[in-house]
Protein backbone atom coordinates (compact mmCIF):
# COMPACT_ATOMS: atom_id res chain seq x y z
CA UNK A 1 0.00 0.00 0.00
CA UNK A 2 1.18 3.53 -0.75
CA UNK A 3 2.50 5.26 2.34
CA UNK A 4 -0.14 7.34 4.11
CA UNK A 5 2.30 9.77 5.71
CA UNK A 6 5.91 10.92 5.62
CA UNK A 7 8.39 12.78 7.80
CA UNK A 8 9.47 16.38 7.19
CA UNK A 9 11.66 18.87 9.02
CA UNK A 10 9.94 21.71 10.85
CA UNK A 11 10.68 24.43 13.38
CA UNK A 12 8.65 24.20 16.57
CA UNK A 13 8.04 27.45 18.44
CA UNK A 14 7.14 26.79 22.06
CA UNK A 15 8.71 29.44 24.25
CA UNK A 16 11.93 28.95 22.30
CA UNK A 17 12.34 27.46 18.83
CA UNK A 18 13.77 24.02 18.03
CA UNK A 19 14.23 21.87 14.96
CA UNK A 20 12.02 18.77 14.91
CA UNK A 21 10.98 15.96 12.60
CA UNK A 22 7.22 15.97 12.06
CA UNK A 23 4.93 13.43 10.39
CA UNK A 24 2.50 14.77 7.78
CA UNK A 25 -0.24 13.00 5.85
CA UNK A 26 0.19 12.25 2.14
CA UNK A 27 -2.45 13.48 -0.30
CA UNK A 28 -2.48 13.08 -4.07
CA UNK A 29 -4.57 14.30 -6.98
CA UNK A 30 -6.37 11.32 -8.47
CA UNK A 31 -8.27 11.30 -11.76
CA UNK A 32 -11.26 8.97 -12.07
CA UNK A 33 -12.08 8.30 -15.72
CA UNK A 34 -15.44 6.62 -16.26
CA UNK A 35 -16.22 4.91 -19.57
CA UNK A 36 -13.41 6.96 -21.13
CA UNK A 37 -15.57 10.10 -21.33
CA UNK A 38 -16.42 11.26 -17.80
CA UNK A 39 -13.53 12.64 -15.80
CA UNK A 40 -13.48 13.61 -12.10
CA UNK A 41 -10.50 14.78 -10.06
CA UNK A 42 -10.06 14.36 -6.32
CA UNK A 43 -7.44 15.25 -3.73
CA UNK A 44 -7.41 12.12 -1.59
CA UNK A 45 -5.23 9.72 0.36
CA UNK A 46 -3.57 7.14 -1.91
CA UNK A 47 -5.10 4.06 -0.23
CA UNK A 48 -8.15 1.87 -0.96
CA UNK A 49 -8.64 3.31 -4.45
CA UNK A 50 -10.75 0.41 -5.71
CA UNK A 51 -13.08 0.79 -2.73
CA UNK A 52 -13.23 4.53 -3.34
CA UNK A 53 -14.20 4.00 -6.98
CA UNK A 54 -17.06 1.65 -6.11
CA UNK A 55 -18.29 3.83 -3.24
CA UNK A 56 -18.16 7.05 -5.23
CA UNK A 57 -20.04 5.57 -8.18
CA UNK A 58 -22.73 4.16 -5.87
CA UNK A 59 -23.04 7.36 -3.84
CA UNK A 60 -23.39 9.50 -6.96
CA UNK A 61 -26.02 7.20 -8.47
CA UNK A 62 -23.88 6.33 -11.50
CA UNK A 63 -24.36 2.63 -10.66
CA UNK A 64 -26.87 0.70 -8.58
CA UNK A 65 -24.59 -2.21 -7.68
CA UNK A 66 -20.89 -3.03 -7.71
CA UNK A 67 -21.82 -5.63 -10.33
CA UNK A 68 -22.48 -2.78 -12.80
CA UNK A 69 -18.72 -2.20 -12.95
CA UNK A 70 -17.04 -4.50 -15.46
CA UNK A 71 -13.50 -3.29 -14.94
CA UNK A 72 -11.37 -1.07 -12.70
CA UNK A 73 -7.73 -0.38 -13.53
CA UNK A 74 -5.45 1.73 -11.36
CA UNK A 75 -2.22 3.06 -12.83
CA UNK A 76 -0.18 5.78 -11.16
CA UNK A 77 -2.70 8.54 -10.33
CA UNK A 78 -5.40 7.49 -12.79
CA UNK A 79 -8.33 5.18 -12.12
CA UNK A 80 -10.26 3.88 -15.13
CA UNK A 81 -13.69 2.39 -14.51
CA UNK A 82 -15.93 0.74 -17.09
CA UNK A 83 -19.65 0.69 -16.35
CA UNK A 84 -22.12 -1.55 -18.18
CA UNK A 85 -25.51 0.14 -17.81
CA UNK A 86 -27.91 0.95 -20.63
CA UNK A 87 -28.98 4.18 -18.91
CA UNK A 88 -25.45 5.33 -17.98
CA UNK A 89 -25.63 8.36 -20.29
CA UNK A 90 -28.80 9.53 -18.55
CA UNK A 91 -27.29 8.96 -15.11
CA UNK A 92 -24.14 10.79 -16.20
CA UNK A 93 -26.09 13.87 -17.26
CA UNK A 94 -28.00 13.92 -13.97
CA UNK A 95 -24.78 13.84 -11.95
CA UNK A 96 -22.81 16.29 -14.08
CA UNK A 97 -25.79 18.61 -14.49
CA UNK A 98 -26.60 18.72 -10.79
CA UNK A 99 -23.07 19.92 -10.07
CA UNK A 100 -23.77 23.03 -12.12
CA UNK A 101 -27.51 23.54 -11.90
CA UNK A 102 -29.26 23.25 -8.56
CA UNK A 103 -26.68 21.30 -6.55
CA UNK A 104 -28.07 19.01 -3.86
CA UNK A 105 -31.64 20.20 -4.38
CA UNK A 106 -31.52 18.69 -7.86
CA UNK A 107 -29.83 15.49 -6.69
CA UNK A 108 -32.32 14.79 -3.92
CA UNK A 109 -35.15 14.58 -6.46
CA UNK A 110 -33.66 11.24 -7.51
CA UNK A 111 -33.16 9.82 -4.01
CA UNK A 112 -35.99 7.92 -2.35
CA UNK A 113 -36.70 7.35 1.34
CA UNK A 114 -34.51 4.86 3.19
CA UNK A 115 -36.74 1.96 4.19
CA UNK A 116 -35.23 0.19 7.18
CA UNK A 117 -36.38 -0.81 10.66
CA UNK A 118 -32.78 -1.29 11.78
CA UNK A 119 -32.12 0.03 15.30
CA UNK A 120 -28.97 0.83 17.21
CA UNK A 121 -28.55 1.05 20.98
CA UNK A 122 -26.91 4.19 22.35
CA UNK A 123 -24.21 1.98 23.93
CA UNK A 124 -23.30 0.65 20.47
CA UNK A 125 -22.77 4.19 19.18
CA UNK A 126 -20.34 4.98 22.01
CA UNK A 127 -18.60 1.62 21.56
CA UNK A 128 -18.16 2.15 17.82
CA UNK A 129 -16.70 5.62 18.31
CA UNK A 130 -14.15 4.17 20.71
CA UNK A 131 -13.27 1.59 18.04
CA UNK A 132 -13.08 4.35 15.43
CA UNK A 133 -10.58 6.29 17.51
CA UNK A 134 -8.44 3.19 17.96
CA UNK A 135 -8.36 2.57 14.22
CA UNK A 136 -7.47 6.19 13.36
CA UNK A 137 -3.77 5.34 13.24
CA UNK A 138 -2.79 7.89 10.59
CA UNK A 139 -4.68 10.64 12.43
CA UNK A 140 -2.83 9.73 15.63
CA UNK A 141 0.47 10.14 13.77
CA UNK A 142 -0.37 13.27 11.78
CA UNK A 143 -3.68 14.84 12.88
CA UNK A 144 -4.40 15.19 9.15
CA UNK A 145 -7.11 12.65 8.29
CA UNK A 146 -10.78 11.92 8.72
CA UNK A 147 -12.00 8.41 9.41
CA UNK A 148 -15.26 6.65 8.57
CA UNK A 149 -16.60 3.33 9.76
CA UNK A 150 -19.33 1.13 8.28
CA UNK A 151 -20.88 -0.93 11.06
CA UNK A 152 -22.98 -4.05 10.45
CA UNK A 153 -24.04 -6.81 12.87
CA UNK A 154 -21.16 -8.88 11.43
CA UNK A 155 -18.39 -6.40 10.70
CA UNK A 156 -16.70 -3.05 11.34
CA UNK A 157 -14.93 -1.52 8.34
CA UNK A 158 -12.88 1.63 9.00
CA UNK A 159 -10.83 3.65 6.48
CA UNK A 160 -9.01 6.97 6.81
CA UNK A 161 -8.64 9.72 4.21
CA UNK A 162 -7.73 13.39 4.02
CA UNK A 163 -11.30 14.00 2.78
CA UNK A 164 -14.27 13.17 4.96
CA UNK A 165 -16.40 12.53 1.86
CA UNK A 166 -13.86 10.16 0.37
CA UNK A 167 -13.49 8.30 3.67
CA UNK A 168 -17.22 7.57 3.49
CA UNK A 169 -16.97 6.65 -0.21
CA UNK A 170 -14.25 4.16 0.66
CA UNK A 171 -16.18 2.37 3.40
CA UNK A 172 -19.32 2.26 1.24
CA UNK A 173 -17.25 0.72 -1.54
CA UNK A 174 -15.65 -1.76 0.84
CA UNK A 175 -19.09 -2.69 2.13
CA UNK A 176 -20.47 -3.15 -1.38
CA UNK A 177 -17.55 -5.38 -2.37
CA UNK A 178 -18.13 -7.43 0.80
CA UNK A 179 -21.86 -7.74 -0.07
CA UNK A 180 -22.97 -5.97 3.12
CA UNK A 181 -26.67 -5.34 3.65
CA UNK A 182 -26.67 -1.53 3.82
CA UNK A 183 -30.22 -1.46 5.21
CA UNK A 184 -28.84 -3.12 8.35
CA UNK A 185 -25.81 -0.91 8.84
CA UNK A 186 -24.81 2.54 10.05
CA UNK A 187 -22.02 5.01 9.44
CA UNK A 188 -19.80 6.49 12.15
CA UNK A 189 -17.34 9.14 11.12
CA UNK A 190 -15.47 12.34 11.88
CA UNK A 191 -16.75 15.40 10.11
CA UNK A 192 -19.65 17.71 9.46
CA UNK A 193 -22.90 16.37 7.97
CA UNK A 194 -23.93 18.51 4.98
CA UNK A 195 -26.47 17.65 2.27
CA UNK A 196 -24.12 15.88 -0.11
CA UNK A 197 -22.97 13.51 2.65
CA UNK A 198 -26.55 12.62 3.52
CA UNK A 199 -27.50 12.13 -0.13
CA UNK A 200 -24.57 9.74 -0.51
CA UNK A 201 -25.64 7.43 2.31
CA UNK A 202 -29.37 7.71 1.57
CA UNK A 203 -28.80 6.69 -2.03
CA UNK A 204 -27.22 3.38 -0.97
CA UNK A 205 -29.85 2.79 1.73
CA UNK A 206 -27.86 3.32 4.94
CA UNK A 207 -30.41 4.35 7.62
CA UNK A 208 -28.20 5.97 10.30
CA UNK A 209 -25.21 8.30 10.35
CA UNK A 210 -23.41 9.37 13.53
CA UNK A 211 -20.64 11.95 13.77
CA UNK A 212 -18.61 13.61 16.48
CA UNK A 213 -19.16 16.89 14.61
CA UNK A 214 -22.09 19.11 13.69
CA UNK A 215 -24.85 18.88 11.07
CA UNK A 216 -25.65 21.66 8.64
CA UNK A 217 -29.15 22.92 7.84
CA UNK A 218 -29.01 21.34 4.36
CA UNK A 219 -27.90 18.04 5.91
CA UNK A 220 -30.81 18.04 8.36
CA UNK A 221 -33.23 18.84 5.52
CA UNK A 222 -31.98 15.91 3.44
CA UNK A 223 -31.96 13.53 6.44
CA UNK A 224 -35.54 14.48 7.26
CA UNK A 225 -36.73 14.04 3.70
CA UNK A 226 -34.90 10.77 2.98
CA UNK A 227 -35.77 9.27 6.39
CA UNK A 228 -32.18 8.97 7.58
CA UNK A 229 -31.45 9.12 11.31
CA UNK A 230 -28.81 11.80 11.96
CA UNK A 231 -26.78 11.76 15.17
CA UNK A 232 -24.25 14.50 15.90
CA UNK A 233 -21.81 15.67 18.58
CA UNK A 234 -21.02 12.15 19.79
CA UNK A 235 -18.65 13.05 22.60
CA UNK A 236 -18.02 11.32 25.89
CA UNK A 237 -21.34 9.85 26.93
CA UNK A 238 -23.67 12.19 25.03
CA UNK A 239 -24.96 12.94 21.55
CA UNK A 240 -27.79 14.79 19.77
CA UNK A 241 -30.37 13.10 17.53
CA UNK A 242 -31.58 15.52 14.85
CA UNK A 243 -33.90 13.39 12.70
CA UNK A 244 -35.92 10.18 13.00
CA UNK A 245 -34.92 9.24 16.56
CA UNK A 246 -36.98 6.02 16.52
CA UNK A 247 -33.94 4.07 15.25
CA UNK A 248 -31.87 4.84 18.37
CA UNK A 249 -32.68 2.71 21.42
CA UNK A 250 -32.20 4.95 24.44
Amino acid sequence: MTEMFKSVNAVRVEGKSSYIEEKIVNDEEIELLINENVSRRFSISPNSLKEFTVGYLLGEGLITSADNITNITIKANTIKATIDLTDFDIRKELVVGSDCFGGWRTKIEFVGEVESNFKVAKEDIFKCFNMLREKAEVWQETGGTHIAGLVTPESFIAIEDVSRHVAVDKVIGAGALAKCDFSRSFIVYSGRMPADMLIKIARVGIPIIASNAAPTSSGVAVAEETHVTMVGFVRGNRFNIYTHPDRISI
